[in-house]
């Protein structure tokens, strides 16, 4: 059990130090990953502590690098469409949006979500000490396993409805490639294995951009050169993510589950 707090702990602290350079790269604006980089330590974090959130300090703690991971979200998107719109010849659209992106920033790093995580982890050490002390500490390296297998057979079954939603699966892919990268010595995905979750989540991931970029070109005139191109890449993601998914079934069998 030792170990494992240790562990814990250091990985928390690396991912702190990410977040804090990530932080400071993006309000110098030094370069075009800082978002994107923040983000990935975001989830590296979350994924992290998802499988330990019967922890009241851990799920704390997701649950302030999820409320970052939101703010952050949409302006992820507005970065994105951002760089389409210019590889497409949409110049004045794709300039509105790094506008829109320059207050975004500012108003991420300053808000209440950024503060409390930076609390919470500053005083991670401290508080784990203090659960420890008081016998409040109750995190196992098996609870690990036990959260993986549970997404496991929550996937299986997903890819089996045949009026499955994009969007889950997509999310429920993302949890478990995340948990396996962020245990690896407790999780012990094959490489064939993560292979293929990374190919489903690739094709799905360029589903939902497509898709999420009509859905804002409704309401948004000057994404409408665009619409026509975007319909057709929509359709041959739905294709390509349908066909991984297909692909996926064989490393997730279905279990019986005890009665």
């Amino acid at each position: 059990m030792a170990g494992f707090r240790c562990e814990l702990c250091e990985r928390i602290i690396e991912l702190q130090v990410k977040l804090y350079a990530c932080s400071a790269r993006l309000q110098m604006q030094t370069d075009d990953e800082a978002l994107h980089d923040l983000r990935i330590a975001l989830r590296r974090l979350r994924s992290l502590l998802r499988p330990l959130r019967k922890q009241e300090l851990c799920m704390a703690l997701e649950k302030a690098a999820s409320a970052v991971g939101d703010a952050s979200g949409p302006l992820r998107d507005l970065e994105v469409l951002a760089g389409e719109l210019e590889r497409r010849g949409q110049p004045q659209a794709a300039k509105i949006r790094r506008m829109q992106l320059e207050g975004g920033r500012s108003r991420l790093l300053d808000g209440i979500p950024m503060l409390k995580l930076g609390i919470l982890l500053d005083e991670w050490p401290e508080d784990q000490r203090r659960a420890l002390c008081d016998g409040e500490w109750r995190v196992r390296g098996r609870d690990v396993g036990r959260y993986m297998r549970r997404q496991r057979q929550e996937l299986a079954e997903a890819l089996r409805d045949s009026s499955h939603d994009r969007h889950r699966l997509r999310l429920l892919i993302k949890r478990i490639r995340y948990c396996a990268e962020a245990w690896p010595q407790r999780v012990q995905l094959s490489g064939a294995e993560l292979k293929a979750l990374r190919k489903v989540q690739s094709a799905l991931g360029d589903w939902h951009d497509h898709w999420q970029w009509l859905q804002r070109a409704l309401i948004e005139p000057d994404l409408a050169p665009c619409v026509a191109a975007w319909r057709d890449r929509l359709a041959q993601a739905e294709q390509d993510a349908d066909q991984a998914l297909s692909e996926l079934l064989e490393y997730y069998p279905l279990e019986q589950r005890p009665f």
